[in-house]
C-alpha cells in the first residue's frame, strides 16, 4: 500500500532535528527544471508563482542561490502547511519513520514524488504552474507517466489523501488493475456532504499519523479512523472513495487539537 499527499507552499531549513536519507529519485529531473528557471527573469518568475513581491523576492534569491545536493531537510520535515502541523512528524517514533519512508509519497511540482526522507532544499513551484519547459506546456506533461510509474512500484492499494491538483498527477494514468482509494473528509451541509478545504487538510494529516502510529498495511483498516470528529460512513462510500464524515454536533476548530499541541 502506497500513500500519496500533497506538498505545502511554506517550507524551512532544518538539518538539527533529522539527517535526510537519501537524495530524490528524480533529481536529475529537478535540475533541469531549476536550470530552466534560473534563465527567467524576475518578473517572469513572479508570474509563475502567481505571488505577491515579497514571496516572489525569497524565491528569486532561493532560485539563484539553491543547492539540490548539500545543506538538505528531509522533505516531511521541511513542508510546514496546515496537513504537516497535524501529521507532526517531528515527533515520529522510529517505527513510524520506517512506516513512512516505505508507504509515503509527497508529490510536487519540483520534485516530482518524494520519499519522506529525501533532502530537499525550500522551493516554489505548483504542479498547476505553467512550466513551458522542453517542449511541453505544463509541468503535468513535463512529469508524465513516471510519477505513476514510482508510486506503482510499491504494489497494492493507493491511498490518495492528495489534492486534486495533485492527485491527477496519479489518477490519469491508473491501470485496472490498480486500485485508487480517494479518502474524503466533509460534512452535512444543504442535504450534501461538503469538504471544505482547511478542514480537510488537518484530517489527512491526522489520517497519517493515524496509517503511521497503527503500521496500517489494509486499507480496510482505515474505516477505524476517528479523529477531530470524523467517523467513516459505510452508507456514503464506495469501493473507490471513503467517506468521513464529522459529527455534527462537534464544532470544527481551526487550531491544532491538545492532542497534536502536545506533541511539540
Amino acid at each position: 500500500m502506497q500513500i500519496i499527499i500533497s506538498p505545502a507552499k511554506k517550507m524551512n531549513i532544518d538539518t538539527d532535528i533529522l539527517h535526510y536519507r537519501q537524495l530524490p529519485a528524480f533529481l536529475d529531473e529537478t535540475e533541469r527544471l531549476l536550470n530552466w528557471m534560473r534563465t527567467l527573469s524576475f518578473a517572469e518568475l513572479k508570474s509563475l508563482w502567481r505571488c505577491n513581491e515579497k514571496i516572489a523576492e525569497l524565491n528569486y534569491r532561493r532560485v539563484r542561490e539553491m543547492n539540490l545536493r548539500s545543506g538538505l531537510t528531509p522533505a516531511l520535515v521541511s513542508y510546514e502547511g496546515i496537513q504537516y502541523q497535524y501529521m507532526v512528524p517531528k515527533v515520529f517514533t522510529r517505527g513510524e519513520w520506517d512506516y513512512a519512508e516505505e508507504h509515503l509519497w509527497i508529490l510536487s511540482g519540483f520534485y516530482g514524488a518524494l520519499r519522506p526522507l529525501d533532502g530537499v532544499s525550500p522551493y516554489r513551484l505548483e504542479m498547476q504552474a505553467k512550466a513551458g519547459i522542453g517542449g511541453v506546456k505544463n509541468l503535468y506533461d513535463y512529469w508524465g507517466e513516471c510519477l505513476y510509474q514510482k508510486v506503482k512500484e510499491g504494489g497494492g492499494t493507493i491511498v490518495n489523501l492528495a489534492s486534486k491538483e495533485y492527485s491527477r498527477c496519479i489518477e490519469r494514468y491508473l491501470e485496472p488493475e490498480v486500485q485508487f482509494l480517494t479518502c474524503v473528509f466533509g460534512e452535512w451541509k444543504d442535504g450534501k456532504i461538503i469538504q471544505k478545504g482547511t478542514q480537510a487538510k488537518m484530517a489527512r494529516g491526522e489520517m497519517v499519523r493515524f496509517m503511521a502510529e497503527n503500521r496500517i498495511e489494509d486499507a480496510k483498516e482505515l474505516k477505524g479512523f476517528a479523529r477531530l470528529g470524523y467517523r467513516f460512513s459505510e452508507k456514503e462510500s464506495s469501493e473507490g472513495v471513503y467517506v468521513f464524515v464529522k459529527d455534527s454536533q462537534r464544532t470544527a476548530d481551526k487550531t491544532l487539537p491538545n492532542e497534536v499541541r502536545s506533541r511539540y
